[in-house]
């Protein structure tokens, strides 16, 4: 079976309740059973159970995340006895949107009294994908009426909207999508995202790759929608032309571990295959590790800035430069790059700077 479950979240006003239904379509005609997990604030604010109503607003919390896992747990369990081969599990807003609405104690007590943490939280979910609220950039459809528990005005809207993609950014995959068409193009890219990620009908990557000035670290530590995250990445032995690795992420002392497959079809675009796997797993796949190549250690930075993801690696080797990634959908999407880099060069195509060529030793020199 193939289960995967993904979170549509975004600021007020985004569009969700129709994407939901759009989503519901699109995968059910391509062989997918979909399962919504509702959004749980909407129940228990109707049900008169509300920040303003409990004790204190960690009471509301703790019991609206607790809920909410109990949730996506009922409906995991379920899906694992249906007769289905793919099963997409679609978590109208996830547990890490609590975050945008507590302050850093309250988020701790929360996270201590259910006894998670974040990162766990955070990366449980495959795939992440923010609707950008309609406050920004199409404030004429802005309107509180079609939700009773909504009550942001347009510039709280917009508020909220940066601390939700702030709470999600460190995901190993979030997509942001903007109001920059209209309603209709704006559901069809985030369909067209969601195809990508689950591999509909390709599992298609496509990036651009940059060498760039060391960053200012400090000052990318100190945004709140960058987040740091520990890689280890180890290439596996290979009968064929397929590049296998296994991979570390962690933050804060915990970890997830995944396996990916990929394919390189060109420069910019390849077929990308990946699983998440438990820690026992990882370290059994790691007794199958290719002699020739040895572990990849970096730090990288998952920025969220101008509507789109960027990842820039840091490599211990390197004191002088980085490399910055961004996904794309298409080979000729146009896009900016973040305030306060510094491209030295593009290097796309370039197979020295990939981790494949990184991995065998052949890393090039420091500039």
């Amino acid at each position: 079976m193939d289960i995967r479950k993904i979170v549509i979240t975004g600021g007020p006003c985004a569009g969700k309740t129709t994407a939901l239904s759009w989503i519901q379509n699109a995968f059910t005609r391509r062989g997918w059973r979909v399962l919504f997990v509702p959004e749980t604030a909407t129940e228990l604010i109707s049900g008169g159970v509300a920040p303003w109503t409990c004790g204190t607003n960690v009471d509301y919390q703790k019991g609206q995340v607790r809920l909410q896992l109990t949730k996506e747990d009922i409906f995991y369990r379920a899906a694992l006895t249906m007769p289905a081969e793919k099963i997409l599990i679609v978590c109208d807003r996830g547990a890490l949107d609590n975050k945008a609405y507590m302050d850093g104690a309250e988020w701790q007590e929360v996270l201590s009294g259910l006894d998670t943490n974040e990162i766990s939280l955070r990366d449980s979910y495959d795939a992440v994908f923010h609707l950008v609220t309609a406050a920004r950039g199409a404030v004429d459809a802005y309107t509180l009426s079609n939700n009773t528990a909504r009550t942001e005005s347009v510039e709280k809207a917009v508020e909220l909207d940066d601390k939700l993609i702030s709470c999600w950014t460190g995901h190993p995959h979030l997509r942001i999508i903007d109001n920059a068409t209209d309603f209709q193009k704006k559901l069809e890219r985030l369909i067209s995202e969601i195809s990508s990620f689950l591999g509909e009908p390709d599992p298609f990557e496509i990036e651009r790759k940059y060498l760039i000035e060391y960053p200012d670290l400090k000052r990318l530590e100190s945004l709140p929608n960058c987040k740091k995250v520990d890689i280890v990445q180890t290439y596996l032995k290979s009968p064929d032309d397929r590049q296998i690795r296994v991979r570390k992420r962690g933050q804060d002392g915990h970890s997830i571990y995944f396996r990916s497959e990929k394919r390189r079809v060109s420069d910019m675009r390849r077929i990308e295959v990946e699983k998440r796997l438990s820690k026992e797993d990882y370290e059994e796949m790691l007794k199958d590790a290719d002699p020739t190549a040895h572990p990849i250690r970096k730090t990288r930075f998952c920025l969220a800035e101008n509507n789109y993801y960027y990842e820039i690696d840091i490599y211990p080797e390197w004191k002088k430069q980085a490399v910055l990634e961004i996904e794309l959908k298409n080979e000729d999407e146009e896009f900016t790059l973040p305030e306060g880099i510094r491209v030295i060069r593009e290097v796309t195509g370039d197979k020295r700077y990939r981790n494949y060529a990184l991995a065998h030793e052949m890393l090039p020199e420091d500039i």
